[in-house]
């Protein structure tokens, strides 16, 4: 949006959240708060962003897109301070500046386009967003003066009249940069907290004369910020409620919306079938006409149409191809490709390997840094030894193999195409292609041994 500039204020610790974390860095639905508020305002495309940092600084700076202006509040000496700090770090800008916290995640791009387009359409000096709430506690009010809004109390400040007012400040604002440089040499910390506030640039702009609008949120819940680890809890639940219903207007089927967790970044195809408490994150993304059964854990990945993945299983930074089986209760750790109507079963770990098209890896095995052909079969219990105690080694399994149960290939090792390994066996050379590989002490069966075995034991037991 041509001349609007956007100062975030990050720089409080936020004491009533109890935590040693600093309260903007709080993950909600995956990623910190404040990476909700800075890619809503995104969209409206400012001239420049500034953040105004204070606890834990460098923290937050480590989690800032690069095209995010940084600035340090030393003390911390109220939000009007705040403003202050990014004012100056905006010298030579004269258009408009929005004054956002960045503890509000559940601002959508929406609103904050409706402040700085009621704010222009108005010709104000100030607009604040404004919410009218049934329980106001701990809000600062909206006080009018005839309709116009004459200045903002905070609580703490506040009296008996004042606090029965239900109109309160969301704590975003849109100001010319003139009325605000001018209001904030005015500004005292005359105040219950011996602080800055941000809220008497307003007072200060309607004395002189200014114009000061309000806009109403559409959703009162949403414009307020986080405070705590009990609203921490609710904005998480309202921001799965949203994505949760986009999902499902796009053809996704959720069978129990409450009990199942899929962050915004996720993208499902339409047809797809989601059971309770699954949970869904980073950069998913799932085809058409899969089906995910209850219980899953999916980080990172990709997973193709018509995929079944059955319950209890945790994929991360895999990706798995069309009509493949996972599950219940498989791994697919980093760098795993499952191909197309491939499967890896239950209690089967993947590790850095790629299975291929038709192969089977069915129950009880751990397969890494492997590289398996197509239409292979992996019996039960089968272990690829991939590490020495000093480094990682890679098994092939080539086009067309068995592999027995209960065996162990001992890395770096080659099953050439068509090759059957019996079970039992213990692979430490290469099998060449189309051959038979067994290992096994030759198997004797002594006469009457386990008769006779009985007899000494039940003889030992009687002479104890």
């Amino acid at each position: 949006m041509k001349g609007l500039a956007v100062i975030v204020l990050a720089a409080g610790l936020g004491t009533r959240m109890r935590s040693k974390l600093v309260k903007v860095l709080h993950p909600v639905a995956g990623k910190p708060m404040l990476l909700h508020t800075l890619e809503n305002l995104r969209e409206l495309k400012p001239e420049r962003v500034v953040a105004v940092l204070g606890h834990q600084a460098e923290d937050v700076r480590k989690v800032l897109p690069k095209d995010v202006d940084v600035t340090l509040q030393k003390e911390q000496l109220g939000t009007a301070h705040a403003a202050l700090c990014g004012v100056k770090r905006l010298r030579g800008f004269t258009g408009t500046v929005m004054v956002v916290s960045g503890d509000t995640p559940l601002l959508d791009s929406e609103t904050f386009r409706s402040v700085a387009a009621r704010h222009k359409r108005t010709r104000s000096d100030a607009t604040v967003l404004t919410a009218v709430m049934e329980r106001p506690d701990g809000y600062g009010r909206i006080i009018r003066d005839g309709g116009r809004v004459a200045r903002i109390v905070e609580e703490k400040d506040a009296g008996p009249a004042e606090k029965a007012v239900l109109e309160v400040n969301a704590g975003t604002y849109c100001f010319e940069m003139r009325a605000l440089r001018a209001a904030l040499r005015e500004v005292r910390a005359e105040n219950a907290q011996k602080e800055f506030y941000l809220t008497d640039v307003v007072e200060i702009t309607a004395r002189k004369g200014g114009k000061v609008s309000v806009f109403a949120a559409p959703v009162p819940s949403d414009a307020l910020g986080i405070n705590s680890r009990a609203e921490l809890a609710i904005a998480e639940a309202a921001i799965r409620k949203r994505t949760n219903e986009r999902l499902m207007s796009s053809g996704v089927t959720i069978v129990d919306p409450e009990a199942t967790y899929i962050e915004p970044g996720v993208i499902i195809g339409r047809d797809t079938v989601i059971h309770p408490n699954n949970h869904l994150a980073g950069n998913t993304v799932i085809g058409e006409c899969c089906v995910l059964l209850p219980g899953n854990i999916i980080t990172d990945s990709t997973i193709k149409d018509g995929v079944l993945i059955k319950g209890h299983s945790v994929i991360s930074c895999a990706c798995i191809d069309e009509s493949a089986a996972i599950g219940p209760f498989a791994h697919l750790r980093p760098g795993s490709r499952i191909e197309s109507h491939a499967k890896a079963g239950n209690f089967v770990e993947i590790k850095k390997s790629l299975i291929g098209a038709g192969s089977k890896v069915s129950h009880l095995s751990y397969i890494g840094d492997s590289l398996v052909g197509r239409d292979v079969n992996i019996g039960a219990g089968t272990i690829t030894c991939n590490y020495d105690g000093y480094e990682k080694h890679t098994t092939v399994i080539e086009d067309g193999v068995f592999i027995g149960s209960d065996t162990q290939l001992v890395a770096p090792v080659r099953v050439g195409r068509g090759a059957l390994v019996a079970a039992g066996t213990t692979v430490t050379r290469d099998v060449p292609a189309d051959a038979i590989a067994i290992s096994r002490v030759p198997q004797s069966n002594g006469v009457n041994g386990a008769k006779k075995f009985r007899n000494l034991r039940g003889a030992r037991k009687n002479k104890g």
